[in-house]
């Protein structure tokens, strides 16, 4: 069943996306949580954090696998997902490191390691709780707009407005990569629930057309109404043109 919650804020988006990831945790402490990156989810990870401080989590038996990483850098790159990862979630809490799974950016062979990271999902046992922030042209991950949802792990080139919107993490604008390795729509609809963050009134055109337009590879989120178990947590800038209930 699909749940749409319409948040006043951002601040309560991220507090509601904190509990329903913390209950996961605490249901089941072996979990495999799927984890987004972004300015989205910055302030789950904040609350996560803060809980695991206050000695109400335990991350010790978590495992957790990555959407994406850009191609082209290692894990050490302050720009790195790897680093963001460590930055935002792994650094403060009980995360075991061998339990934790990004892309290789710098993989030699990127078709091989694509594959070696879907065998890993699948070796987990599946994700049971995916956490996807939103891009402005209806990403997921990295999936961008296409002819056809793609199905396993992939190396994509991606978009323009996917550049511009990134090009803020970077020093220079020029530098933002141009490609990046992505968990396809096979192991993210594979995922046992599914948590959708939207915040901010640039999502609102993606939102509505995610819920209320044609399910469409130009619009990869559509596909997510096709899953048994969505949560779409939405604030009231990005839930601006949903038709009223």
């Amino acid at each position: 069943m699909d749940t749409i919650i319409i948040a006043q804020d951002y601040e309560e988006v991220c507090g509601k996306a904190a509990g329903l990831l913390a209950a996961q945790i605490l249901l089941k402490p072996d979990c495999v949580l799927g984890l987004a990156t972004g300015s989205t989810p910055t302030g789950v990870y904040k609350r996560l954090c803060t809980q695991y401080a206050a000695g109400l989590l335990d991350f010790s038996g978590v495992r957790t696998v990555n959407l994406d990483e850009y191609a082209g850098l290692g894990p050490e790159d302050e720009q790195s997902y790897h680093m963001y990862m460590r930055h935002h979630l792994f650094d403060h809490v009980n995360l075991q490191a061998e339990n934790t799974h990004l892309p290789s950016g710098l993989a030699p062979d990127q078709k091989e390691e694509c594959m070696r990271y879907d065998e890993l999902i699948t070796s987990l046992g599946g994700v049971d709780m995916q956490i996807l922030g939103l891009g402005v042209n209806g990403h997921i991950g990295f999936n961008e707009p296409g002819d056809a949802f793609s199905e396993g792990s992939h190396t994509v080139s991606l978009s323009e407005s996917t550049i511009a919107a990134n090009a803020r993490f970077f020093p220079d604008a020029g530098k933002v990569p141009r490609q990046a390795l992505t968990v396809g729509m096979k192991a993210i609809m594979g995922a046992k629930k599914i948590l959708l963050l939207a915040s901010g009134e640039n999502k609102a055109q993606a939102v509505r057309d995610m819920l209320c337009g044609p399910i469409t590879p130009r619009l990869p989120a559509s596909i997510l109404r096709l899953h048994p178990d969505v949560t779409f947590l939405i604030d009231s800038a990005a839930g601006q043109l949903l038709p009223q209930i």
